[in-house]
């Protein structure tokens, strides 16, 4: 945690908001001696890639053999009831 006075804040905004994001560690801003707010680096950008990597082996084999067997039977069942649809 990094603390700064509000004046060095105002001086250096820029910087202190590319720190901020370069090295994501939260600010402390001072004034009079006393806290008085917090900067926090915000949320990463994740492409959905990256963002649903952690789905991967989040269910047993058997069980996502079972859900994609559903998946593809319903998408059969969606055909077979509607052969005029791109579906």
């Amino acid at each position: 945690m990094k603390i700064l006075t509000a004046t060095e804040i105002s001086r250096n905004f820029s910087r202190v908001l590319d720190e901020l994001k370069h090295e994501g560690e939260e600010i402390v801003i001072m004034r009079g001696k006393r806290p008085v707010a917090r900067m926090v680096p915000g949320a990463p950008h994740l492409n959905a890639l990256d963002a649903l990597a952690d789905l991967y082996h989040t269910i047993a084999d058997a069980e996502g053999r079972t859900w994609l067997k559903d998946a593809e039977d319903a998408d059969r069942e969606s055909k077979r009831r509607c052969p005029d649809s791109k579906a």
